[in-house]
């Protein structure tokens, strides 16, 4: 059987680790509780967290205990990392809801019936005493050390907004979090992104300070596109795990999308596929970029995994209805809300087709063509589609029984030309 820091290191989740030869031998040993964390900063996970749930997924097969950490108390404060302003503070009651959307996200990917946990960091760090805490555990931080972190002297030198002693004493809390785990769960190991090693690395040293234990951390490279497109929550391109976030179709569509020069890679990390079957999927993507073979694959894969088998069929049904020949009554607004969002719209007061709108007044409001002598040569023609049926009457007349979604229409003109109407 595969080691499984062999496994990852195929897949592409290791960049570094504290003590490779160490960790090694203790995941050889026998069974290593580890965990990962995401604090509530968003209302849901995004695809560089399911990075993070796939690497506990993958060490879990190996007979690894994994701890999935939601952030309620970390949350609480912010991570300045990858940060160039403070944190928004939050509320209890939005980290609550938060918290629960983010414990239903992570039990998709992990395994909770087969021996994984879900934890709180809130029910031990809501009780600190502060200056037990400054005394037991902040006498084993160097402020030196803390200031010369990348993301906090980014901060420090932003003379606008400089960073609060709130976020610099985050780095504390995470690695009491690491200390803790291990004392209570007998966690070894801790798991995340690049952006996190000097959080991770401080969590080791504490651990070996306070318990005399010998602990681990390991971290991936932060994902971005050969074309360069990040999808973090700074930059507003995140995908995000939840569908009220982004829906299965736009989830689908994200993937599906994918450039050739990544399909590989994100096959390793997103999917549970073999090996030897994503190399295969590889080949064929060099042999006939066409095909797209590899990118659906890879849509498939990555959306089950979220979505379940429902949110799969959303997806493709959405998907062939879009861009084939089916009628597009059965969507759901949100779907044709963001498979149209960049096509031309405009908004019509439902009251109009209660006074008997034609197909070519709407046509020519929506500016699908300049005047009832061009829509009418399109519709004669056989090159308009309502909602994506053909419509050959230039005389028809729309009523509220061709809206679709929350009061739409869709007209598309030729093969690629979409036009979206609100009834408001």
């Amino acid at each position: 059987m595969e080691h499984p820091l062999d496994t990852l290191a195929e897949r592409g989740f290791i960049q570094d680790v504290t003590d490779a030869d160490g960790l090694r031998e203790a995941l050889s040993a026998g069974p290593v509780t580890f965990y990962y964390g995401a604090d509530p900063t968003a209302t849901s996970l995004h695809i560089g967290n399911l990075i993070g749930l796939m690497a506990m997924a993958w060490l879990q097969r190996a007979g690894h205990r994994p701890i999935a950490l939601v952030g309620g108390g970390t949350g609480r404060i912010g991570d300045p990392s990858g940060r160039d302003e403070e944190r928004e503070l939050l509320t209890d009651e939005e980290i609550r809801i938060r918290v629960e959307r983010l414990r239903d996200q992570m039990s998709r990917v992990i395994d909770l019936d087969g021996g994984g946990v879900l934890i709180d960091n809130d029910d031990w760090l809501r009780d600190l005493e502060l200056v037990d805490f400054l005394r037991d555990v902040g006498k084993h931080f160097s402020v030196n050390q803390m200031i010369a972190r990348e993301s906090v002297r980014r901060r420090l030198a932003e003379r606008e907004h400089g960073i609060s002693f709130t976020e610099f004493s985050y780095q504390l809390l995470q690695a009491y979090d690491f200390a803790h785990l291990h004392e209570s769960e007998g966690c070894r190991l801790q798991i995340g992104g690049s952006d996190q090693w000097g959080n991770i690395v401080a969590g080791v040293e504490l651990t070996r300070r306070l318990h005399g234990a010998t602990v681990f951390g390991l971290v991936w490279p932060l994902i971005e596109r050969s074309d360069g497109k990040k999808f973090s929550k700074s930059t507003g391109e995140a995908v995000w795990l939840g569908a009220d976030d982004t829906s299965p179709y736009e989830y689908y569509q994200w993937f599906l999308n994918v450039p050739d020069a990544d399909v590989g890679r994100f096959l390793r990390l997103y999917t549970f596929l073999p090996i030897e079957e994503i190399v295969a999927l590889e080949e064929a993507t060099a042999s006939d970029p066409g095909s797209r073979a590899a990118q659906r694959t890879l849509a498939g894969e990555a959306t089950r995994i979220m979505h379940g088998e429902a949110g799969l069929t959303e997806a493709q049904r959405a998907t062939e209805a879009l861009f084939g020949d089916r009628s597009l009554a059965d969507l759901d607004a949100r779907t044709l809300e963001g498979a149209f969002e960049g096509a031309p719209s405009v908004d019509l007061a439902t009251s109009r087709l209660e006074d008997g709108l034609g197909l070519l007044e709407a046509m020519v409001s929506a500016g699908a063509a300049e005047s009832n002598g061009e829509a009418r040569r399109l519709v004669k023609q056989g090159g308009v589609r309502m909602n994506n049926i053909v419509v050959d009457d230039p005389t028809r007349t729309l009523t509220t029984d061709d809206l679709i979604g929350d009061g739409l229409i869709v007209l598309r003109i030729g093969k690629k030309r979409h036009f979206l109407i609100r009834f408001v």
